[in-house]
């Protein structure tokens, strides 16, 4: 924000949101073993409760907390919207790992969760938002396959052909590492360029963060009591419930964010909302670690 007020970096810095994120997305697709996608099929059970939650009853509580708290705020709405309904495909991996969940289980939910996202979100937003702002669909469509589709399509073939080169051995070894570094340092640039050149709109808007911090918060606080009831009630192992839990919650603000700046370039309030949400998800995600590490330690005493 302090360097956006200078006038040429201010000027150009937009320039380098959709670059950035094109790069990002594709450091990440790269990492998802896409042919992979029928392991989740292994563990019917957690597939399809996990599915439910993110991809049903998500949206349903969504639309609810919209209208409670963001009627009236048409772009904050779409950007809530764009946030919430689409389910991690990174860092909820980082998560599970601290509170000792199963990372495999959770990863293998991974591929389906992509796939599902990217076909369901323009009908999200569509259904929930399609009123409060003026959406073309055409517009929609091209930002999801500009933003998403290229990117994922390219790092597919170039999985495939660096695996037939290298072998899979040293892809996994080596290369993911590095794919998973570099798209932190893009993201971030996309973030910087997003503040830089919208810092006065933030500046003219700062309770853009109070408006949706409680329906961001009651969002977190709502799904991990009902990850954790369903759990009980499908009679889930520690580690499984944690993998249930972190996959239910952590949410995909990078992908979100990439569709926002291309269908939305003019509605710069909701790509704002976009990046503020990890500012209050990332903290929340590591405390709802601890807190499940708590309730391991005292199942275990029991």
């Amino acid at each position: 924000m302090l360097i956006g007020q200078i006038g040429f970096i201010q000027t150009y810095s937009g320039y380098f949101i959709t670059p950035s994120l094109i790069i990002m997305l594709f450091l990440v697709f790269i990492q998802i073993p896409l042919r992979e996608i029928g392991s989740s099929f292994k563990n019917i059970k957690f597939t399809s409760i996990s599915i439910i939650i993110n991809f049903i009853w998500t949206p349903i509580i969504i639309f609810v907390l919209g209208k409670l708290f963001l009627n009236g705020h048409s772009e904050l709405l779409i950007g809530f919207i764009m946030l919430m309904v689409t389910p991690c495909t990174d860092w909820y991996l980082i998560f599970t790992g601290i509170a000792k969940g199963n990372v495999a289980l959770g990863s293998s939910i991974l591929p389906l969760n992509l796939i599902l996202q990217l076909l369901l979100l323009p009908v999200y937003i569509l259904l929930i938002g399609g009123t409060s702002v003026n959406i073309d669909f055409m517009n929609l469509a091209q930002g999801v396959i500009y933003s998403l589709m290229i990117p994922l399509l390219l790092s597919i073939i170039a999985r495939n052909l660096i695996i037939k080169k290298l072998g899979n051995s040293k892809f996994e070894d080596v290369l993911i590492p590095s794919a998973c570094n570099y798209q932190g340092y893009f993201l971030n640039i996309a973030i910087i360029s997003m503040f830089a050149s919208q810092g006065k709109v933030l500046l003219e808007n700062y309770r853009v963060l109070l408006i949706l911090l409680i329906p961001i918060l009651l969002f977190f606080i709502i799904n991990f009591i009902v990850g954790r009831l369903v759990s009980k009630v499908i009679k889930l192992n520690y580690e499984d419930s944690v993998s249930l839990n972190l996959t239910t919650l952590a949410r995909n603000s990078p992908i979100a964010l990439a569709i926002a700046v291309a269908t939305f370039p003019d509605k710069p309030l909701i790509s704002l909302a976009l990046i503020i949400g990890p500012l209050v998800e990332l903290p929340i995600l590591f405390l709802v670690s601890k807190v499940l590490l708590v309730i391991k330690s005292k199942e275990q005493a029991c």
